[in-house]
């Protein structure tokens, strides 16, 4: 005989059988019973300072477990402040649960105080968005897992009327069948064979559904065989480790590190797009390779709708798969024959030097100098976002998070306190630039009271630096970027945990030894020149 559970209880155990384990938000009456399913479900609710900062410690959570992220929030303003964080999902493809409170469809008929049609709200930014019904309940648990992380990940909402969430409900066996990864196959899998076969001058371009595939080590097979070298999105930094000589690390939003890297690429006879999702991008990678001249073969888990990018080849396919089916009886044959890999290698490195006295580019390098190799970092948006996008070197995936599709500020802080939850025996470091930390500084008393000792560096020059920068390049007034100091140091005691100001390598040496030894997190306030970044983006 089959129990009887409430609607929320279906919808829980489904999650916890995904492999959930967390989930956060901000309560309020027309959830409460959800909370509580997802509690006897196995799945820990946290409790954040504001819904934003809960989605990204979700998130966080997700690229340490693999699991979909769950967010939870109550009717009305819990939900709309959920937008940005759902948005950023959308758009940074993370299979995020978003689920609301909403009061019965009967009762708002004749109510309206906080009520607002959620899924009307949702609907553009996330992969679908259903009603919860009881009869259905496991129904819908399955579908919204399956839409929120097949294919390209992404948000998926459901709406939780007060009434259904506690009206009786059934488990539903049925699972879907896991569909199996698709290869390339027929004419076109021969040709690219064959242009593979024959390129001298071929270059990978990875992207974040290398990581989402498993396919990180097929990838570095691939490209040692063919001697191929690889650049990756910022997302996808450590596919190849960053140590490799084959690797030419990140790419995206600094102008700097594409005058080396775009000519290097656009000298290829062959680019291979692997799981690369143009959405990372800068303006400056739209259409740098003519497909008429240039082969490209584009493997990839949709199809190409943004038109940032043409190919000559398009398979949509698991990136895994296709480089095996590629790779097959094909004889690696001597590529970049004159040095030109290396030579690239080296003007980037002068271009991010890490030996500054002091100023950000020191911040970055001393961190990764004093910190275990197995860090996981944050970075919040910002100058400092791409500086270190570009400086910090990943020897594994997914161990430097950031947002870099919808590029959101006030991200890293909740990221790595989601981070340090599933993760607690590794090092967790967040950094953010000074106006990012202000907007998600409440979050610190969420960190104490999990009894973290992450790490949160920040920035301190009292601007918005890349905005200030580019005011400056348009050659306009300064305006809106400025704003005064603060005892960052002193926030971080306030809130219960350790706090230090820095303006030297050597203190910062001895800031983070002690953090990493402290029991509590550690706020470190670096301060840095105006201007710092002026030539080093």
């Amino acid at each position: 005989m089959t129990t009887s559970l409430r609607a929320a209880d279906v919808l829980a155990l489904r999650l916890h059988e995904a492999g959930c384990r967390h989930a956060f938000g901000m309560p309020g009456g027309e959830v409460l019973t959800l909370i509580d399913a997802l509690q006897k479900a196995g799945i820990r609710f946290t409790l954040a300072r504001h819904e934003n900062a809960a989605g990204f410690m979700a998130e966080g959570v997700h690229h340490v477990d693999g699991a979909p992220a769950i967010l939870v929030a109550t009717v009305g303003p819990g939900a709309l402040n959920c937008v940005n964080v759902v948005a950023n999902a959308h758009q940074d493809r993370v299979p995020l649960i978003v689920l609301t409170g909403c009061v019965d469809a009967s009762e708002a008929q004749s109510y309206t105080h906080q009520v607002l049609d959620h899924r009307a709200v949702f609907a553009p930014i996330t992969k679908a968005t259903f009603t919860l019904d009881a009869t259905v309940a496991a129904t819908i648990a399955e579908k919204a897992i399956g839409i929120a992380t097949e294919g390209r990940c992404g948000p998926v909402h459901i709406d939780l009327p007060i009434s259904v969430a506690d009206a009786p409900s059934l488990p539903n066996p049925a699972r879907r069948v896991a569909a199996s990864p698709v290869s390339p196959a027929g004419v076109d899998l021969a040709k690219a064979r064959s242009w593979l076969a024959n390129a001298q001058k071929p270059v990978i371009i990875a992207g974040l559904d290398v990581i989402k595939d498993g396919s990180a080590q097929t990838l570095r097979c691939f490209a040692e065989k063919f001697n191929i070298p690889v650049i990756t999105t910022y997302k996808a930094k450590g596919v190849l480790p960053e140590d490799h000589p084959l690797s030419l690390g990140g790419a995206g939003l600094s102008p700097l590190a594409d005058r080396h890297l775009l000519p290097f690429i656009q000298q290829a006879d062959l680019v291979l797009c692997v799981g690369y999702d143009p959405i990372e991008m800068r303006p400056g990678w739209q259409n740098i390779w003519d497909p008429s001249v240039t082969q490209v073969i584009d493997i990839h888990a949709e199809p190409n709708h943004h038109f940032m990018h043409h190919a000559t080849l398009s398979f949509i396919a698991d990136t895994g798969a296709a480089l095996t089916a590629l790779s097959e009886g094909i004889d690696p044959v001597p590529t970049w024959t004159h040095g030109e890999m290396q030579a690239v290698e080296g003007r980037l490195a002068e271009a991010f030097p890490a030996e500054n006295e002091w100023g950000p580019a020191a911040v970055i390098a001393t961190c990764q100098q004093v910190l275990p190799p197995d860090t996981i970092a944050t970075v919040d948006s910002g100058a400092h976002r791409i500086l270190l996008s570009q400086m910090w070197r990943c020897v594994a995936p997914s161990t430097l998070l950031q947002s870099s599709g919808l590029c959101t500020m006030g991200c890293a802080v909740p990221l790595a306190i989601g981070v340090k939850i599933a993760a607690p025996e590794r090092c967790v470091i967040s950094f953010s630039g000074d106006a990012g930390f202000l907007m998600v500084a409440g979050e610190m008393s969420t960190a104490f009271e999990l009894g973290q000792n992450t790490i949160f560096v920040i920035f301190v020059d009292q601007s918005l630096a890349l905005i200030e920068l580019k005011q400056r390049q348009r050659q306009l007034d300064n305006s809106g970027v400025d704003f005064c100091g603060h005892d960052y140091a002193a926030i971080g005691c306030a809130f219960g945990g350790n706090g230090v100001t820095v303006t030297s390598r050597d203190a910062l040496r001895a800031a983070l030894a002690e953090a990493m030894e402290s029991s509590s997190f550690t706020v470190i306030a670096a301060v840095i020149d105006r201007k710092a970044y002026d030539g080093r983006i």
